[in-house]
């Protein structure tokens, strides 16, 4: 009875902390549902409806605030833009998971060798995940990869070489480096955590038995690091489908739709066409695309976290 009584009160206790975490999710996803239903333009007049005269009779024309059913997802799926934002999110997703996930366990192994200032040389590895998204696209596009200042471009005239423009004959690209670069840390240190955890006697008795480190690191390490490697796939893919500052600073999407992904496309159906609607409805789209993305990823490597 007492354990009853218990329970019942830590449930009271933390009932308003999840009330107050529900609504904080639930109401700003029923208004992106509920405006995804309407033709609501911010450019427009405000009221329900508009009455234009012609012949002396009233012609009702749709206002900024009706119901426009399926309108604003089919005018999304359709725009030209659409296929290019998926292909980009996707690339994106695949190529900075691709540089993190192998970087990341480069440097794990790297950093858990016994060597000389190993304290100082993890802070400066873990440093760039504590760099703002913003900053670091101003940095990497003003510092490193100015076809005219930066410092990749003085590096190619001081070798005698023609310098590159990375964000005109490479945009894709160098927006997967910018953003590896800033989520190559985390991996890191997850990897590394999960390394240092290995019993050092099997290393040993693999060592024993005559395995060189190939063959220890593919049959001992790597498969003690699956588990942390689906922590790092899940929990980076999360953020990377919602990839926005480092395009809006560097290459606005461009040029064309080469760097346009989901997310940065919402943003210009929302903010720069003031069609709230529609944006919504991207809104929508993203987040059943962010949910089909993360069954495939649980049904495909999730198995790993039940080992």
């Amino acid at each position: 009875m007492a354990t009853q009584h218990s329970r019942a009160a830590a449930r009271l206790m933390i009932s308003p902390a999840v009330l107050l975490l529900l609504c904080w999710m639930l109401i700003p996803l029923g208004l992106t549902i509920y405006f995804s239903f309407l033709r609501f333009n911010l450019i427009m007049p405000s009221g329900n409806e508009m009455v234009i005269g012609v012949f002396g009779h009233g012609l009702r024309v749709p206002g900024p605030e009706d119901f426009s059913g399926w309108e604003n997802f089919y005018w999304f799926v359709t725009d030209p833009s659409f296929q290019a934002a998926i292909i980009n999110t996707l690339v994106l997703v695949g190529g900075v998971l691709f540089i993190t996930v192998i970087g990341g366990t480069l440097f794990a192994l790297l950093l858990d060798q016994p060597m000389w200032g190993q304290g100082i040389v993890r802070i400066l590895v873990i440093a760039p995940f504590f760099v703002m998204p913003t900053v670091s696209g101003l940095v990497w596009k003003n510092m490193f990869m100015n076809p005219v200042n930066g410092i990749f471009a003085h590096l190619a005239i001081g070798l005698g070489l023609e310098p590159f423009d990375f964000f005109s004959q490479a945009p894709l690209a160098s927006i997967i480096w910018i953003v590896s670069w800033q989520w190559l840390p985390f991996a890191t240190l997850i990897l590394l955590t999960a390394l240092q955890s290995l019993d050092q006697e099997q290393l040993e008795a693999a060592e024993m038995d005559g395995a060189n480190w190939i063959n220890r690191f593919f049959f001992v390490m790597l498969p003690h690091l699956a588990r942390a490697i689906t922590v790092v796939i899940l929990i980076q893919t999360i953020f990377l489908l919602s990839i926005f500052a480092e395009i809006l600073v560097t290459t606005n999407g461009g040029p064309g739709t080469a760097t346009t992904n989901l997310t940065y496309l919402i943003y210009v159906s929302s903010l720069l066409q003031f069609d709230v609607g529609m944006g919504s409805a991207g809104g929508v789209i993203a987040i059943i695309l962010a949910n089909i993305v993360a069954i495939f990823l649980m049904r495909m490597i999730g198995k790993n976290l039940d080992a």
